[in-house]
């Protein structure tokens, strides 16, 4: 062709990205908007922000699918963004002057009274420990600990080092376990964590 400045035969497009083509948002947000909206709240959103931060992460998620190249799974790209849209809310002024609430909404459990006040007091002590936590620890801590992702993953997640994932979790786990003392031994932070939807 005339006149347009190349020549078509020698110009070369990238490639498309097939992988970005395949993700199913609505099938992600099905599968992963419970894990993201609890992963904002143990990042520090409030019950509300947390609703509008999950659509946001979808909303960023929809608009960047195209740089989904497959180097990580849907997952753990999912969080990365939702660590990202948690911090960004931190960064806001509007939310330095806001308190958060001691207690995160119930699920309804069936257990004896006993073990459901206790089951309330270790998400209590739980929500206090992440807010003493920075935003890089309480990340890792939540990501390792709470929604069970490797190392590796979080790592990918977070763009950071291997070793700075292991360092942060290590910190984390100490400044939680300094908090609760003997209460978290027994059982570890999965005993804790029982009961408060992991």
């Amino acid at each position: 062709m005339m006149g347009l400045g190349f020549d078509q035969k020698k110009t070369r497009l990238p490639p498309l990205n097939h992988v970005s083509s395949l993700l199913d948002l609505p099938a992600l947000f099905r599968e992963h908007a419970p894990y993201l909206w609890r992963v904002l709240r143990r990042l520090g959103a409030s019950a509300t922000d947390a609703e509008d931060l999950c659509q946001e992460v979808f909303l960023v998620a929809h608009r960047n699918q195209a740089t989904f190249r497959g180097d990580s799974s849907p997952r753990t790209w999912l969080y990365g963004i939702a660590v990202r849209v948690a911090a960004d809310l931190r960064n806001k002024a509007h939310m330095r002057q806001e308190r958060s609430v001691a207690v995160l909404p119930e699920t309804l459990v069936e257990a004896t009274q006993d073990d459901a006040l206790e089951q309330q007091r270790a998400r209590v002590l739980l929500d206090r420990a992440l807010a003493g936590l920075d935003a890089e620890r309480r990340a890792v801590f939540v990501l390792y600990e709470i929604e069970d992702l490797t190392l590796q993953e979080i790592a990918d997640c977070l763009q950071v080092p291997l070793q700075t994932v292991y360092s942060r979790l290590k910190s984390a786990r100490q400044e939680v376990l300094a908090l609760f003392g003997e209460t978290l031994v027994p059982g570890g932070t999965a005993t804790l964590l029982e009961g408060s939807g992991r």
